[in-house]
């Protein structure tokens, strides 16, 4: 069957073969009443082929209208026409549509969930990149006046007389040490691999943020129980969840909704097909200015006054290292516009490319 010249009629076999693609294709005949559909399409507009056969377009719901639109018009046989971007129940999808001379049309929907989710892993590459950039250069201005600091601490240690006074010398070069050894890690996580249990892990944080900010927000925990424990590191699994928790609290939130689901299909977080873990944290609260969406995790970014700009940007280096991602979409609430932070994290062991990748 040929989907781009001659009629769109399809064959029982060439049926079952449609149900295999990933492409949503929907035919409907010269009355424009839905003639056939195939398994993505069934996903695409929510409905079952049963229900959606020999119903016109318009009959089902949500159908986007620039579409709807389209199809009234007349089209030159031969001649695609093309539109961008149409949310369907089941997704956002680019479509194709094309016409025989008979006046069948045929619908090809492209699913960009996965344009999208390419899109973000090289916003990720180019985040976790900027980072370490930042951390280099920064390291090498940080350290240079911290081996002059503690050079001249080590020289008052020798020379003060009195012991309290050589104590406070080598209290800071305890403490120039420690800077330095925190500057060469900045930016480059080591993590652990080992199991970790995310629900004691998630009610800990939850708890202490809590007492922190004096419960004045609703925690919603929305968690599915069959997630079995993970692989990675637990501290900087915490480190990401307590930025995203707190961001969530110094919105002015109300209400946080702590949300946890398996998805299937995650290949282009690793080189293999997997489940991911995906922890959405949703708050009512202030939301972040359309200007700063785009820049959000990249380093040195904020919308705080006293903010750093690094909290995101570390936490999508953490997820990175771990084989997932953070993601950011803007939520719709009265009075204000809140936020869906997503971290997905990779259920079972990240692959050692992925790991390394993260690191360069």
């Amino acid at each position: 069957m040929n989907l781009a010249h001659g009629h769109f009629t399809a064959s029982p076999d060439a049926e079952s073969i449609l149900d295999l693609l990933d492409t949503a294709v929907i035919q409907l005949d010269h009355e424009g009443r839905i003639s056939m559909l195939n398994a993505a399409a069934e996903h695409c507009l929510r409905a079952g082929r049963e229900r959606a056969e020999s119903l016109r377009l318009s009959d089902i719901p949500f159908v986007p209208l620039e579409l709807l639109k389209a199809l009234e018009q007349p089209l030159e046989t031969g001649s695609p026409l093309r539109l961008h971007e149409l949310v369907f129940p089941g997704g956002s999808y680019d479509c194709t549509i094309q016409q025989d001379g008979r006046g069948t049309m045929l619908l090809e929907l492209h699913d960009l969930e996965w344009e999208l989710k390419r899109s973000r892993l090289q916003q990720r590459e180019l985040q976790t990149g900027l980072l370490e950039l930042l951390s280099r250069n920064l390291g090498h201005e940080i350290r240079n006046p911290l081996g002059g600091i503690r050079g001249a601490a080590q020289m008052l240690a020798a020379e003060l007389d009195a012991p309290e006074l050589a104590d406070l010398a080598r209290l800071i070069m305890r403490e120039v040490d420690r800077l330095d050894e925190l500057t060469q890690s900045f930016g480059q996580p080591q993590l652990a691999q080992q199991p970790v249990d995310l629900y004691p892990l998630l009610d800990e944080v939850l708890d202490l943020l809590d007492v922190e900010f004096s419960r004045k927000a609703d925690i919603v925990r929305d968690f599915d129980p069959s997630i079995p424990p993970i692989t990675g590191d637990a501290a900087a699994i915490r480190q990401v969840l307590l930025n995203l928790l707190r961001n969530a609290y110094q919105s002015n939130a109300s209400r946080i909704v702590v949300r946890t689901r398996i998805e299937h299909g995650g290949a282009l977080l690793q080189l293999r097909p997997s489940s991911l873990l995906r922890i959405d944290i949703i708050d009512n609260g202030e939301g972040v200015p359309e200007s700063l969406r785009n820049l959000l995790f990249l380093p040195m970014v904020t919308g705080k006054r006293d903010g750093t700009g690094l909290g995101l940007a570390v936490s999508q280096q953490i997820a990175a290292a771990h084989g997932g991602l953070l993601t950011y979409e803007p939520v719709e609430h009265e009075p204000h516009n809140g936020s869906c932070f997503s971290f997905y994290l990779a259920l079972g062991k990240p692959d050692a490319a992925c790991a390394a990748g993260a690191a360069t």
